[in-house]
């Protein structure tokens, strides 16, 4: 039997009610008030978000990002400081004891994972997980990816490049020293890969159309590689309500930004 899981695909929000909507969406799943969810979304206006374990002051330029528009939000998933722009962001939330659940933390980021190699494969691009949370392509990232364990759920959410500037991602965020900076844009773009730079047909398709492609692209990746059952649902008035106040209440607060 086909696992059942919601499918929510709720668009570009801020940086603060997508992590106020991933962190109610657990803590609904590990209520029981929820199927075990999917999500898609996007990021407007382009934000920062930095790992749990993270200083934002060593990772982050902080008046670099108020220049560029540019939003600031910590996650409750660990990992290193990731620009958010044009790309596609996946969550998905699921019990512990919920049979694609594994007890290992790279087998589970093996297992879920694969619903993005899948969905890349719909997409023409031929990729495979690299240990520990990453998906390449050509030997290039193209997909990274982060994982929680809380009120006996996972949550992994991560993001599928559709395009990337190393140029803008380097004003943001602090190097160790400036005469790195050249250096490391040259390593980024060498290691790091896109939808537009791995298919060049690609490159003439308006962000926001590539953006619903990829999406559909992933949920079908992700049904046939968990063997998943999608119901197309919106967010509840419950969950709007709970994730805003988290947005505003938590995620929005400079205290929890500026933890360490």
């Amino acid at each position: 039997m086909p696992h059942e899981f919601r499918l929510l695909s709720t668009g570009f929000n801020s940086a603060t009610f997508n992590m106020g909507l991933d962190e109610t969406l657990l803590h609904k799943v590990a209520q029981g008030s929820s199927l075990p969810v999917l999500r898609l979304y996007g990021w407007s206006p382009p934000a920062i978000s930095l790992g749990y374990f993270q200083g934002l002051e060593e990772e982050v330029d902080v008046n670099a990002c108020r220049t560029e528009g540019v939003d600031i939000v910590r996650r409750i998933t660990g990992g290193g400081a990731v620009f958010h722009q044009h790309e596609l962001t996946y969550s998905i939330v699921l019990p512990l004891t919920h049979p694609l659940a594994e007890s290992n933390i790279l087998d589970s980021y093996r297992t879920l994972c694969s619903g993005i190699v899948a969905g890349l494969a719909l997409l023409g691009i031929e990729a495979e997980f690299a240990p520990i949370n990453d998906i390449v392509t050509d030997g290039r990232k193209i997909s990274g990816n982060a994982q929680t364990r809380k009120q006996g759920c996972i949550l992994q959410h991560g993001t599928i490049l559709i395009d990337v500037d190393p140029d803008l991602m380097f004003r943001l965020l602090k190097v160790p020293a400036e005469k790195n900076r050249g250096r490391l844009i040259a390593d980024v773009k060498a290691r790091v890969t896109s939808l537009r730079q791995m298919r060049p047909e690609y490159t003439s398709i308006p962000f926001e159309s590539l953006y619903e492609q990829t999406a559909q692209a992933m949920a079908h990746g992700f049904t046939e590689a968990l063997d998943l059952r999608l119901i197309p649902d919106e967010v509840q008035s419950e969950e709007l309500e709970e994730a805003v106040q988290r947005a505003r209440e938590k995620f929005g607060s400079w205290a929890w930004t500026r933890l360490r």
